[in-house]
């Protein structure tokens, strides 16, 4: 079973970088059931927005328009994690940020789904992000 952890949260400067990594663990790695792995994240009182994703094997990407030039998804292989860099950070990212992976291939049957927070069955508990203008 896939377990997500998100780590590198807090509480940072408008302008400045953020590194986000989500450890994922659960068992062989080349055994997990495992098919895509994205990041999401929600501010008070807003609901979850997709942010990016990641094919877990292929290593293909996709990204919300929102966040198209300032946010990249990538792939630890040495560390079994997929980190979010956030550049140019701004007060309206502050936001709790949870990674989720897709465990059944769900994402795959149509490239719409991969927005869809309901097709990832596997989450982590969050890390919160406060940026200060």
């Amino acid at each position: 079973q896939v377990q997500l952890a998100e780590s590198g949260g807090g509480l940072v400067q408008a302008g400045e970088s953020l590194r986000l990594s989500c450890a994922v663990s659960g068992g062989t790695l080349s055994a997990l059931s495992l098919y895509r792995v994205a990041w999401f994240r929600q501010a008070p009182e807003e609901e979850r927005e997709f942010l990016a994703a990641l094919s877990w094997r292929g290593e293909a990407t996709t990204y919300a328009d929102s966040v198209k030039g300032r946010f990249t998804i990538s792939k630890d292989d040495a560390k079994s994690a997929v980190i979010l860099q956030i550049d140019s950070l701004k007060p309206e990212d502050t936001a709790d940020y949870y990674c989720a992976a897709d465990t059944t291939g769900r994402t795959f049957f149509s490239s719409s789904l991969i927005y869809r927070r309901e097709m990832y069955g596997s989450w982590g508990q969050g890390a919160q992000v406060t940026v200060s203008s």
